[in-house]
């Protein structure tokens, strides 16, 4: 039978992170995807109105486009009140528009990072060494190029402070040989397949992390998936190598960060109202894009 709680004891998340708050409800997880925002590893002290909205719900969108590729954690919306009620009968509107219930998984302490494109610290290393994640780049490459082939880097999973990049070698250390392929394999099939229906949409998905679990031996997808948090979104039609691209993900916060004199440790300070709502206009615009549909 499953642990029933009410409102009133979810008032302490059995786990608080960066931008999300996760209930242990039993055999099952509730994650909440808040409105905080992070960057650079730090979150911030205000927030995006309905960020976490828009997580949850191309979360889903994801997970159910690509379940013929690989099993998922989601077992059901927030909003499906038959559900969740049996878990949850009193879970608030609004956070449950945010909520998704899910099996639980062992995570795999490693993000797998994908990369079509030359942007971001990839970019940054490239530049100063001539090298992509540790290993040797062709030479004359440009700002936000496609790459050829896309790229898995793999980073580590800090519970704490800054993730870090590591090497295929570094990951087998980690996780095995083994599980190393399987996640660089699945992480790849992934990507190309999200990136190919994208354009589509009219939209490039530059790079993405994806984040994996085991329930049983079955490598799961977890977490969240294809979000502006977790990836790069350009609009195609304005996409030209040798230059940065504006962004549909969070990228205007970072931007707006590093304009300042900010060092990246906490504590961050407190975004300009003019930059929280093109925040939101462009998480929502992104959103609609995908999906064909304004957010629910």
């Amino acid at each position: 039978m499953p642990t029933i709680l009410t409102t009133t004891q979810l008032a302490g998340p059995k786990h608080q992170g960066k931008v999300r708050d996760i209930y242990d409800l039993g055999q099952v997880l509730l994650l909440v995807a808040t409105d905080r925002i992070s960057a650079f590893d730090v979150v911030l002290p205000n927030g995006i109105p309905e960020r976490g909205v828009v997580l949850t719900e191309l979360s889903r969108f994801w997970f159910e486009r690509s379940a013929d590729l690989l099993p998922n954690h989601l077992i059901a919306m927030g909003l499906d009140a038959e559900k969740v009620s049996a878990y949850i009968p009193d879970l608030p509107h609004e956070m449950a528009r945010r909520a998704m219930l899910v099996k639980k998984a062992e995570p795999v302490m490693v993000e797998c990072v994908v990369r079509g494109y030359l942007a971001g610290s990839a970019w940054a290393e490239y530049r100063k060494s001539g090298t992509i994640n540790g290993a040797t780049a062709p030479a004359g490459l440009q700002e936000c190029e496609r790459l050829d082939s896309p790229l898995f880097t793999p980073t580590t999973k800090a519970r704490v402070g800054h993730d870090e990049a590591i090497t295929l070698e570094q990951m087998k250390e980690m996780v095995g040989a083994g599980m190393t392929g399987d996640l660089e394999r699945l992480s790849l099939e992934l990507y190309g397949f999200a990136h190919e229906y994208a354009l589509t949409r009219g939209i490039i998905i530059a790079d993405t992390k994806f984040e994996f679990g085991l329930i049983g031996d079955a490598i799961t997808l977890i977490d969240e998936v294809l979000t502006p948090d977790s990836s790069r979104f350009w609009d195609a039609s304005h996409y030209q190598a040798g230059r940065s691209q504006d962004s549909f993900d969070k990228q205007v916060v970072r931007d707006w960060l590093s304009s300042t004199d900010w060092n990246k440790e906490p504590p961050a300070p407190e975004l300009p109202s003019e930059v929280v709502e093109n925040t939101v206009r462009r998480y929502k615009g992104v959103y609609q894009r995908l999906t064909g549909e304004p957010l629910p």
